[in-house]
């Protein structure tokens, strides 16, 4: 039998059949003696004769810790199964391991203590790590020891929540202060330092609001992006980034005092992983002040002060900024992979970043750098001018834009026949911001002809230049749609329809999927059907017999994919097939029922050949609900052959996704069908009565299964009087659900979770009224007007729960005409909350209907 070291150094192999074995071994000693097999790893990670340190460190790393978080919580749960002397043990063995010679061993040490350390802190255990770490940097001159320490603190401080570790915030934050600054004579430990002091950011708010302590950790930081160790001075502005997002409102003394200059001095540095972090700085700011822009528009809107204002950091810097931006857009490389985070990139996103933050200002001077650039004999600046016309038209306003888009619009057509790529990639992406946000400035007797055949021929062009055509061409026909809507005999877009469908068909023909080629040529079909005219229909017609065909080929074929490389291509194939058909039913309506019984058919086979767990049942179940919407009563004659799916969909709590979309089409179907569906509500109001008592399904499902319950009654009417009971029982403790005032995410949740209460309480109404079945609510009305009060009188509720409350307190007094409720529509809360939909200014005109027809009839009732 091989030694643990032997094991431990197989797992490196570069032979895969070696490193599986290896692996296998690692995992079969865990099962078997947890116990033993992390005492083992911790001794083999401790002797510095070993040659297998390395890997005994990431395997006892990753016996405690993984990304997901049920496999996590199992992990911890073994870990602290161990007793208590032998898990000491192995935390005092590592914390000496910090110190070795080999730093390599040193850092994966520190990736150990790191995740012991997110074990037990939560669990109120090995309080003193932090402690005995500090300790470590202030007795010692080993400097791994202090690399290795600092790089743990950091480790945990990235891992491990806020709140924990905020009592030991004044400690950590002079540690890693003290590493980092310029008198420390190893620039690794610097680094490691930096590196702590950015994991530690969030947690030292308290530090961070005095004065004096805030220079001393500004200055370290800013001396340390002058720093002769590149590394320390990535770190270093990365810390600049991560304090600028955190804490914006401390820094006007240190933007005019420090910030300013390093960092524009840091965009012009010649290492570009300096320069780019230097960019990201600038795109930080431009972030920072658009939300808070947003904020003070919205605090207007309501008529209150804004918690927060805006320095204009961004405005004040543009004369340094700009110029600087623009000519490192400049500086691409023919090699440049597409995929890669770059220089060039990078100045691209924070120039139109800063655009929709300074709005007019940067307009003159861009349109200067174009101007001189366009033309250029070096690919470099003709790429970089369109890039940068492209990156200004969201921000300032039309108004300043119209004219420098008009003129420049035949130039940049033309520039999709350059011989560079690169420069005809970025001219279709910046025709596809002009057609999206622009669209005026295209001339439908001028541009519109040019235009569309120019991105056609680039559907024949190289793969990356594919997707912006494709992109450009979506967003001419949303923004060409007919005046009528779905309803439009013809667009601007229809004599270029058959076209623009087959070149892009010619894309899907394709057997690869290189750079996303294909997919995006399926998208574009799609929002091209969506948003066609009605002389189009003949064209869509023959469309969905050819993606039908192809959608058969992908099923007859289905068994031959081997690998899984191979089977997610196809899958992603058929989820893209699926969704051209989706759309082409909601486009057609009830006109699809020619080819219903076939559409059907391929359907059912594909949720027969799909997997539990694959995604294309989710794209089956959605052209499904398209259909049930487009056939309504006619689709009863599939739910017999189709219920097996949808029940089983319901039951996958897993894939709580297709779970949520299987609940929708059960509204679809009792929408579509009506009373023919009461056939089959038994199964679905016990399968959705289980769902909503499961502990695994994911809880933003449940808000649909309520609004499911006023589908379901709106359908049946009168017949809902069977479980009427059972439904308002559980309805009644979803009421009572409310989310503490700083849990934002529950927050959401119980807003979702009201609107789905409101919308089963407006089924149940509205379909027992129409069964003249009203009185069998009145058991339950006092209720249902104490949670429409509670609801009212919660300051975060949304404005779609207040339109869904107005119109649900119009549908009871509709139901009870006879005064039966008199007393709670007289209530004060309910004058107002009908007030407020009236006549708010941020209530939209739906909700003001809404609110006067509900007032008429509260009206009527307590006459």
């Amino acid at each position: 039998m091989a030694s643990i070291g032997e094991i431990l150094l197989n797992t490196l192999s570069p032979d895969q059949q070696i490193r599986e074995t290896a692996t296998t071994q690692l995992e079969t000693a865990a099962s078997g003696d947890f116990k033993q097999y992390v005492v083992m790893l911790c001794q083999e990670l401790h002797n510095e004769q070993s040659q297998a340190r390395i890997p005994a460190g990431l395997a006892l790393k990753n016996a405690l810790t993984a990304r997901e978080s049920v496999r996590r919580g199992e992990l911890s749960t073994r870990w602290i199964n161990i007793d208590e002397p032998t898990r000491n043990q192995i935390k005092a063995l590592v914390l000496t391991t910090l110190g070795t010679p080999d730093i390599r061993a040193g850092v994966v040490t520190a990736q150990v203590v790191a995740a012991i350390a997110a074990i037990e802190l939560p669990l109120g255990q090995w309080e003193d790590v932090i402690r005995i770490m500090l300790q470590n940097l202030q007795t010692t001159d080993n400097t791994n020891l202090k690399q290795c320490t600092l790089q743990a603190i950091g480790f945990v401080c990235e891992t491990i929540h806020r709140d924990i570790l905020t009592t030991q915030a004044n400690n950590i934050l002079t540690a890693v202060v003290q590493g980092a600054r310029k008198e420390e004579p190893s620039e690794a430990v610097r680094l490691a330092a930096i590196s702590a002091l950015y994991n530690s950011l969030e947690f030292v708010e308290e530090n961070f609001k005095r004065e004096g302590e805030r220079n001393y950790i500004m200055q370290v930081v800013c001396e340390a992006t002058q720093s002769s160790d590149v590394q320390v001075q990535i770190a270093s502005f990365e810390c600049l980034v991560r304090i600028m997002q955190l804490y914006y409102d401390f820094m006007p003394f240190y933007m005019q005092k420090a910030l300013f200059g390093l960092t524009v001095q840091g965009m012009r540095h010649d290492n570009e992983r300096v320069a780019l972090q230097a960019v990201e700085f600038w795109s930080t700011v431009c972030e920072e002040e658009i939300d808070l822009e947003s904020m003070k528009e919205e605090a207007i809107h309501s008529g209150t002060e804004p918690e927060q204002h805006s320095y204009n950091f961004a405005r004040a810097a543009l004369p340094e900024t700009l110029p600087v931006l623009l000519q490192l857009m400049a500086k691409q490389d023919e090699d440049d992979d597409e995929d890669d985070w770059n220089l060039s990139m990078a100045a691209g996103t924070c120039l139109s970043l800063t655009a929709q933050c300074v709005g007019d200002n940067i307009v003159a001077p861009v349109i200067q750098f174009v101007e001189a650039n366009i033309r250029h004999s070096e690919w470099q600046y003709r790429e970089a001018s369109v890039m940068a016309f492209g990156s200004i038209l969201e921000g300032p306003s039309p108004e300043l834009l119209v004219t420098p888009v008009s003129h420049a619009l035949t130039f940049l057509i033309g520039m999709m026949t350059d011989p560079v790529i690169k420069v005809k990639d970025t001219a279709a992406w910046t025709l596809g911001r002009v057609s999206q946000s622009m669209i005026d400035c295209i001339k439908p007797d001028v541009h519109l002809g040019p235009l569309i055949e120019a991105l056609v021929r680039g559907l024949d062009d190289s793969n990356r230049i594919i997707s912006n055509c494709c992109l450009s061409l979506m967003n001419l026909a949303e923004q060409l749609e007919g005046e009528q809507g779905p309803d439009s005999p013809t667009s601007l877009m229809s004599p270029y329809f058959d076209g623009i469908i087959t070149a892009l068909m010619r894309i899907t023909d394709r057997n690869t999927n290189e750079a996303f080629a294909r997919t995006s040529a399926y998208e574009a079909i799609s929002i091209m059907v969506t948003h066609s005219a009605k002389d189009n229909f003949p064209t869509i017609s023959a469309l969905s017999t050819t993606i039908l065909d192809r959608l058969e080929q992908t099923i007859a074929v289905q068994n031959q994919m081997v690998g899984i490389d191979e089977r997610n291509t196809h899958s992603e194939l058929q989820s893209n097939i699926c969704s051209v058909l989706t759309n082409i039913i909601r486009r057609v309506g009830k006109d699809i029922a020619v080819m219903a019984d076939r559409i059907m058919t391929v359907l059912l086979q594909l949720l027969s050949a799909a997997s539990k767990h694959s995604t294309i049942l989710e794209d089956a179940f959605l052209a499904i609900g398209a259909l049930t919407t487009a056939l309504e009563g006619d689709f009863a004659r599939y739910l017999e052959s189709f219920a097996p799916f949808l029940f089983n969909a319901l039951a996958n709590h897993e894939e709580y996704q297709l779970c949520s979309i299987a609940v929708g089409l059960i509204g679809d179907i009792c929408r579509g069908l009506g009373g023919q569906s009461a056939t089959y509500c038994d199964g679905f109001m016990t399968t959705l009565l289980q769902n909503l008592q499961s502990p695994v399904l994911h809880r933003n499902v449940k808000p649909a299964i309520l609004s499911c319950f006023g589908d379901i009654a709106l359908a049946i009417e009168g017949q809902f009087a069977n479980y009427l009971d059972v439904a308002m029982s559980v309805l009644q403790q979803a009421c009572g659900i409310k989310a503490a005032p700083t849990d934002y995410d529950m927050i959401d949740y119980v807003n979702q979770l009201r609107e789905g209460i409101v919308d089963a309480y407006v089924g149940i109404v509205q379909g027992l009224k129409a069964a003249g079945q009203s009185p069998l609510l009145g058991p339950h009305l006092g209720h249902m007007f104490e949670f429409l009060a509670t609801v009212y009188s919660d300051p975060e509720r949304s404005d779609n729960l207040l339109r869904s409350m107005i119109g649900l307190i119009g549908d009871l007094a509709d139901s009870f005409p006879g005064g039966d409720i008199k007393s709670g529509l007289l209530a004060e809360w309910v004058t107002q909350c009908l007030k407020e939909g009236r006549s708010s200014r941020q209530q939209s005109v739906t909700t003001k209907e809404v609110a006067r027809w509900a007032k008429e009839m509260v009206k009527r009732a307590t006459m």
